[in-house]
Parts: C-alpha cells; sequence; structure tokens
C-alpha cells in the first residue's frame, strides 16, 4: 500500500461519513432525510429510493415537498415514508407530499449528538485501521529491502501527517454538524 492508496482510502471513509451524517435530522427540513428511504413502488414490483421516484424540495426550514414523476404512486410514496418510522408524517396535497419537520427536543438533540459521536469514532477507527496497513506495508518493504530506512522513516511520518489531518477533518465535519443539531 503506498501512501496514494492510503489517501483514497481515507478520503473515502470521509465521502461516507459525510453522507451518514447528512441523514441525521438537524430539526431543519432538508432534502436528504427522505431521499434514500426505500418504497415499494408500483404495487410492490419496485424497490426504489424516494429520489428516483420524485423531486423532493424545501418548502420553508419546516417543511419538504415531495413531487412524484409519476402522479399515479403518489400514495405509495407517502405510505413508503410513513412506514420509514422516522417521526414523519406526510400529507398529500394535490400532486405533491407535504412534510412538516417536527422540532427536535432537547433530549433528542442529545441523543443526536451522542449519535454523531458514535458514527465519528466509527470514521475515526476505519482511518487508523488504513494507518496501521500502511505503516505494515512499509515495515515489510523495509524487510524486503525495497525501500532504505531513511524511505521508510520519511514515509512513516508521512503516513502519521496524513492520519493526523484526516482526524482533524473528521473532528470539524463533527463540530459543525453538532452545531447544526443544537440550534433551535
Amino acid at each position: 500500500m503506498n501512501l496514494d492508496i492510503a489517501k483514497q482510502q481515507m478520503a473515502k471513509v470521509i465521502e461516507v461519513l459525510k453522507t451518514d451524517l447528512s441523514t441525521v435530522r438537524t430539526g431543519r427540513a432538508t432534502p436528504s432525510l427522505v431521499e434514500n428511504i426505500t418504497i415499494n413502488a408500483y404495487a410492490g414490483t419496485a424497490k426504489m429510493r424516494v429520489v428516483e421516484l420524485a423531486h423532493v424540495s424545501v418548502s420553508d426550514s419546516q417543511t419538504l415537498l415531495v413531487t412524484p414523476f409519476d402522479s399515479t404512486i403518489i400514495g405509495e410514496i407517502q405510505k413508503g415514508i410513513q412506514e420509514a418510522n422516522i417521526g414523519f408524517t406526510p400529507s398529500i396535497d394535490g400532486n405533491v407530499i407535504r412534510i412538516s419537520i417536527p422540532l427536535l427536543s432537547e433530549e433528542r438533540r442529545q441523543e443526536l449528538v451522542h449519535l454523531v459521536n458514535q458514527k465519528l469514532e466509527g470514521g475515526k477507527i476505519q482511518v487508523r485501521q488504513i494507518r496501521h496497513e500502511a505503516m505494515e506495508q512499509i515495515k515489510k518493504q523495509l524487510g524486503d529491502k525495497e525501500i532504505s530506512e531513511d524511505d521508510s522513516v520519511r514515509l512513516e511520518k508521512e503516513v502519521q501527517k496524513l492520519t493526523d489531518d484526516v482526524i482533524l477533518d473528521i473532528d470539524l465535519l463533527g463540530k459543525k454538524k453538532e452545531e447544526e443539531l443544537m440550534q433551535v
């Protein structure tokens, strides 16, 4: 494993973490709250995500609008969102589904901050595992005489710096998400 591969793997961890954090509800309406809910569409013949069946937009800070591409499945989309059990009550209003996002209680905010911290720690563990694998590879190359002692020390320092930078990025993501959650 060279440094470029470690960078790519760590960047992938950050991307997955960003996607994962975007699904944590902040009390503010964002399309990502419902886009990935799976719907049994067309009388159960197809399992599709909301984003594949409808356009999701923000009406105001507490309301999402879901506009199906095919108005015949509006009821199935509404039912799927309701059955996702994420605390939303979608209602059909003509050709759109309105979803009011309820405000979060202080207790629920604290639970979500705890959940975010768990997700962040999972990301950090993955990054540390990538670092561990990179360090093992460097030791193997040194043992096989593929690289010199000086190169080994330099590469280990580069891998450690990369790891520190990525962990810092993860901490910043967490701080930003926590601020969003604690905003009323």
